[in-house]
């Protein structure tokens, strides 16, 4: 699945805000067993992205299980023009 969002935010404002959606997002997403990747790409030509790795299907038993692939199997990556943050 793709989406896009088109915003009317100047590239400044985006480049603010792009990291907050990112966050909201992915703690949203992170308590779903499933891998998805977000990647944001603003005007200002900065790139925000976030990857979740799928649990092992045994890892999903009890609720033991789902706080603990939320954590270890999460990557975060934020990076821009100028390198990485």
């Amino acid at each position: 699945m793709e989406i896009r969002f088109v915003s009317s935010l100047t590239a400044d404002d985006e480049d603010l805000f792009a990291p907050a959606v990112l966050k909201a997002v992915s703690a949203l997403l992170d308590q779903l067993p499933i891998a998805y990747t977000i990647r944001i790409e603003t005007t200002g030509a900065q790139v925000y992205q976030h990857t979740h790795v799928a649990p092992d299907p045994g890892d999903i038993a009890g609720p033991a299980a789902r706080t603990a692939f939320s954590h270890p199997s999460a990557s975060h990556s934020l990076r821009g023009l100028g390198g990485p943050f």
